[in-house]
């Protein structure tokens, strides 16, 4: 069976992050964040009270796009490691979420 299809890697710029829905529930239960080359999957919950992180479609990241930021409590995360930086859950981390770049581009959760 093939991994589910999120979308070609070159559709998340650099700096910037964006959600899916590979259940079909309706809203994001995953994001994936670019920083440069680096890409990474999380799972859209903060680690505080299970809340999705944005306050807008695909608004993970603050304005310089050097932190994911949840819009219920203004805690902090690194992009990259998913640890919380500032905030009620100082220490904790996103949940991370297995993806693989395919060599056609294409960004898939891995199996």
């Amino acid at each position: 069976m093939d991994a589910t299809r999120l979308c070609h890697a070159n559709d998340v710029p650099d700096g910037a992050a964006r959600g899916f829905d590979p259940q079909g529930t309706g809203q994001a239960t995953v994001f994936v964040v670019r920083q440069g080359t680096q890409l990474r999957a999380w799972r859209d919950a903060c680690p505080h009270h299970g809340t999705p992180l944005p306050w807008r479609r695909d608004a993970y990241l603050d304005a310089a796009g050097r932190h994911i930021v949840c819009a219920a409590h203004g805690a902090l995360f690194d992009p990259l490691t998913g640890v919380c930086t500032l905030g009620p859950c100082l220490g904790d981390a996103l949940t991370p979420v297995a993806i693989e770049v395919h060599s056609d581009g294409s960004l898939r959760l891995a199996p």
